[in-house]
């Protein structure tokens, strides 16, 4: 069985499923509404909110006929735990690359020649 953080990587994969999730964040609706950007059926749109709820990333509640969806932010927080740690290297490696760069273009500081190799 995968894990929570695979589940919720695999539901964010499919582009239907983040349009669902962007619509959502606007606040709870039901399942005709959210289909209606969609070129596909209730049935098929259904099977997207299952893997979204499935990974936890979305609830339904039930208040009669109607089956509102809401988007459950916390689930996310996961998410953007494991994306932080890639985030903070890239910046890191970027914040480095800028320095470098900076100072190979000052005009102050000699040019250093790249050292060659030796082949054996």
């Amino acid at each position: 069985m995968p894990d929570q953080l695979s589940m919720k990587f695999a539901a964010l994969a499919d582009p239907t499923r983040r349009a669902i999730l962007a619509r959502l964040t606007l606040g709870e609706t039901s399942v005709t509404e959210l289909a209606q950007p969609f070129d596909m059926s209730l049935p098929a749109i259904s099977k997207h909110l299952k893997v979204l709820e499935h990974a936890g990333l979305i609830a339904r509640g039930r208040e009669a006929q109607w089956r509102p969806c809401r988007i459950e932010p916390m689930a996310l927080r996961e998410v953007d735990h494991w994306l932080e740690t890639y985030r903070r290297f890239w910046e890191h490696n970027l914040d480095r690359l800028e320095s470098y760069l900076a100072a190979a273009a000052s005009p102050d500081k000699p040019k250093r020649r790249p050292r060659r190799r030796k082949t054996p």
